[in-house]
């Protein structure tokens, strides 16, 4: 008998492995499927393999490597994706005992394979032990052994050691695997913050405080947007790192807004509120559905102030120069702080993706810092962490355009409350 948690993990996995699916995506098409045969209880089995899995894949191919004489290239997708589910389990889920893990992923072998399949399913992950993660830690190369141990491609490591040094390059690695908060921010156009928090006791929602007052981390919720007080626009979710962007930029009422990369519309929403919805924002995005997000959101938040428009930030329209008071430009990036949320960026990016990238990147500043008045203020901000799409860029920007000075740069280490991120504030002359 197959445990149908585990198939549709399985399924979701072969989706982000093969098809290059994102794993938030990809689960809750799955999920979405299956909701009716499915309890809270699966439903958290099915996310934390496929998230785990996803996280875990180099340290997990370590590990089959170890303990199989077939070469990973030759076993079938099915298969391997079984046996990292397997080993997953194995090694990080104390709660499921050895033989449970086993004996499904032998099912799970039974039917995605053949015979033969499962005895080879069978065989490794009978010899699989958690001394076989620990062992990594011996390894004596640092960038192979930081690699190995947090599951985290080898050219990204060398990059944050290039960047950041050893020990906080260790930091950054494991901080990558740890599970991301739920973390809201409070529309303050619609309740105060007392309000809402009351309105959370009410409903048995656990939260605690931040240090920045528009935000709070919820504990253990499932199906936020599927509640009455985020369908009436009370909050919304967003990761205190992200809403950073804006407050650093400080948009004031009655002033003109550029958000030139906006979908889907967290911190362009949050730049209103913070203009009391009075003044105007102008939102891009290069394809015409995800200005919809935006608006979408705008209008369950109870923002008016907010216009889209289907433009590509790569291109100069010269007719805008001088147009904007403040300007956002939460450009596209490699995503490298946002790795314990979309896992799977660790396997779909390259080390030649960053020459690529930066061009865009630049193209978009360059471009877009003609839009603001003289006085104006801009934010360049990613939701990465490396130099070359950051700092190194920015101070480029500089040497070639000095009429802009630095106000601000920060650049946010993931950890256990926040996302990965780079932001820096320039200020026109």
């Amino acid at each position: 008998m197959i445990n149908k948690p585990r198939e549709i993990a399985l399924k979701t996995i072969y989706k982000i492995n093969q098809e290059q699916a994102y794993s938030n995506l990809a689960l809750d098409e799955e999920l979405k499927q299956n909701r009716k045969i499915l309890n809270e209880k699966d439903i958290g089995l099915i996310s934390e393999i496929t998230y785990g899995v996803t996280t875990w894949k180099l340290t997990l191919d370590t590990i089959i490597k170890k303990h199989s004489k077939i070469k990973l290239k030759k076993i079938s997708p099915w298969i391997i994706n079984i046996l990292r589910m397997g080993i997953y389990q194995i090694i990080f889920l104390d709660k499921i005992p050895k033989s449970a893990a086993v004996n499904e992923s032998v099912n799970l072998a039974k039917r995605y394979g053949h015979t033969s399949s499962s005895n080879f399913v069978n065989a490794i992950l009978r010899k699989v032990e958690k001394e076989d993660y620990e062992e990594l830690f011996q390894i004596k190369n640092n960038v192979e052994r930081i690699s190995k141990t947090t599951s985290m491609p080898e050219w990204i490591v060398k990059k944050l050691i290039e960047d950041n040094g050893l020990e906080k390059t260790k930091e950054i690695c494991e901080s990558s695997n740890l599970h991301p908060k739920v973390t809201i921010r409070i529309n303050k156009l619609k309740n105060t913050k007392q309000e809402l928090e009351n309105s959370l006791k009410e409903k048995n929602i656990e939260f605690q405080e931040t240090e920045y007052e528009d935000f709070l981390i919820l504990e253990r919720v499932k199906n936020l947007e599927n509640m009455d007080l985020f369908k009436a626009g009370n909050f919304t979710i967003q990761d205190i790192s992200a809403g950073l962007t804006a407050k650093v930029l400080e948009p004031k009422e009655n002033e003109n807004v550029l958000d030139a990369c906006s979908a889907p519309g967290g911190k362009t929403t949050y730049m209103a509120e913070l203009m009391n919805n009075k003044g105007n924002i102008e939102a891009w995005d290069i394809h015409e559905h995800r200005t919809k997000l935006v608006m979408e959101n705008a209008k369950r938040l109870g923002i008016n102030i907010i216009t889209t428009n289907t433009k590509d930030a790569t291109k100069y329209y010269k007719e805008l120069n001088g147009k904007f008071d403040k300007i956002l430009l939460d450009v596209p990036c490699l995503g490298i702080g946002v790795i314990k949320r979309k896992p799977d960026i660790k396997w779909q990016r390259k080390e030649e993706d960053i020459e690529e990238i930066t061009k865009i990147q630049e193209k978009i500043l360059e471009n877009c810092s003609k839009y603001l008045k003289s006085g104006g203020e801009l934010v360049y901000s990613t939701c990465s962490i490396l130099k070359d799409e950051n700092k190194n860029l920015v101070n480029e920007f500089l040497k070639n355009n000095s009429q802009f000075t630095k106000k601000y740069e920060k650049t946010i280490f993931t950890d256990k409350k926040q996302d990965g991120f780079f932001i820096c504030k320039l200020h026109k002359k």
